[in-house]
């Protein structure tokens, strides 16, 4: 025999089910938001400019440098094959004759009156002068039929500084090439103030949507994060090219212009007004440009020596080793698990100081260089600046904080392999230049 029910089981029974139903309903609708937040924060980061160091992972450090772009691969293997088929400068070998094997391919040598000019990547030089070779100069055979020597070949241009007098040049005429003197180098600490530049600028001017971790509204937190990562790394270097690298020691004056850099980007990054951020950066970034103009006319100084280099070194091996902690710890401070977007977070701000300090530890490796052979270090520098891109390369499309034995990937344990290491090389120079 059923029990009757009252009113208020009725009641019970109808909150229940609206219950239920607003439940589902909820869940719907916030993953309908989130998947609509990540399409449109996934669309945002395909509109952004690449940065000049996404694509410069080196996959074999130890294989030689690559041709130059404006050379195919099909014109470099004939450039060598004309050059190992005639090394002594004779008519080469073009594609257009053939593949016959190395027995069937016979190269007459050259005529006595030809004029012997080596081959240079694949093209005969213009002659000197119109006369070079003119029909006139080719003598006849004599009479026990030896044929003369073919003309002497033009005198090369005497060295630098010879003006007039026995073995000046001789006037170029028409139709000769001129040969340009080579550029003048530029002073050491050029490449390091562009390097140094160079990621800022990338996320201020070129980014879409520019600066973004003081944005009201905030749809694209693995930007924002990166931005963070490079900023912190500009700060460091500027703060020690300030003290350090521009000094000769605690008693030299500081440089006014590195000093308005170093602290113009003091400014928090998320804050939005009075000042705004992104102005007091750009005028950081003008100031250091304003440096670098001062180092190419000779009115400012940039020191080459191992304790100038060393407390840089140290600085980044230290912020390395922050971004360390954060991508291997499973805890936070205050006990908790380290939660999904937390790990987006510290993925990406590693990210973002891999690709700042690779660019900078690669202009270290340019203007330090001599310090760095002396003291063998460069191949530790090398090694650095290999770890540095390729934690800089890596992009995945949804960063998952799996266990690190589960069948899903952890993208923070795989962040945390090559900053891991490029602190290890980086620690290891620092030694090295110490000793």
């Amino acid at each position: 025999m059923d029990t009757p029910t009252g009113p208020q089981d009725r009641n019970r029974d109808s909150n229940a089910g609206f219950a239920a139903f607003l439940i589902k309903r909820v869940v719907v609708v916030t993953l309908l938001i989130l998947v609509v937040l990540w399409a449109l924060a996934t669309g945002i980061d395909y509109l952004d400019k690449p940065a000049p160091w996404k694509d410069r992972l080196v996959k074999d450090d130890t294989g030689p440098t690559a041709a130059p772009a404006a050379m195919t691969s099909s014109e470099t293997a004939n450039i060598r094959a004309a050059r190992a088929a005639n090394p002594h400068g004779g008519t080469p070998v073009h594609a257009s004759q053939g593949s016959a094997g190395i027995g069937e391919l016979a190269v007459p040598p050259p005529p006595a009156n030809t004029d012997h000019r080596p081959v240079i990547d694949g093209h005969l030089p213009q002659p000197a002068s119109p006369q070079v070779v003119q029909p006139h100069q080719v003598a006849a055979p004599s009479a026990n039929g030896a044929t003369p020597s073919a003309p002497p070949a033009p005198t090369a241009a005497p060295a630098h500084g010879t003006t007039s007098g026995e073995g000046a040049a001789p006037k170029a005429e028409p139709g000769a090439h001129a040969v340009a003197p080579p550029p003048k180098p530029l002073p050491k600490g050029v490449t390091f103030i562009d390097a140094v530049i160079k990621p800022l600028s990338h996320e201020l001017n070129e980014r879409f949507w520019g600066w973004r971790p003081n944005d009201i509204i905030n749809v694209t937190d693995n930007v924002n994060n990166y931005q963070l990562g490079v900023l912190e790394v500009t700060r460091r270097a500027v703060v020690q090219l300030t003290e350090r690298i521009s000094r000769t020691g605690s008693t030299d004056t500081i440089n006014r212009k590195l000093e308005n850099a170093m602290n113009w980007l003091m400014i928090k990054a998320d804050s939005y007004w009075f000042p705004s951020p992104e102005a007091k950066y750009k005028d950081s970034l003008t100031e250091l440009a304003a440096y670098r103009t001062q180092l190419i006319s000779g009115g400012a100084s940039f020191y080459v020596r191992a304790d100038n280099i060393i407390p840089l070194l140290m600085t980044f091996e230290d912020l390395l080793g922050s971004c360390d902690e954060n991508l291997v710890k499973a805890k936070e401070k205050d006990g908790s698990t380290v939660g999904f977007f937390t790990a987006d977070n510290y993925f990406y701000y590693a990210k973002g100081v891999a690709a700042a300090m690779g660019e900078i530890l690669e202009a270290v490796a340019h203007d330090f260089e001599q310090i760095l052979v002396s003291r063998h270090g460069e191949e530790l520098l090398h090694h650095a600046v290999i770890s540095c891109q390729l934690a800089a390369s890596l992009d995945p499309w949804l960063i998952i904080n799996s266990d690190l034995d589960g069948f899903l990937a952890n993208h923070r344990a795989n962040m945390a392999a090559p900053i891991s290491h490029a602190r290890y090389y980086i620690g290891q120079l620092i030694k090295t230049l110490s000793t």
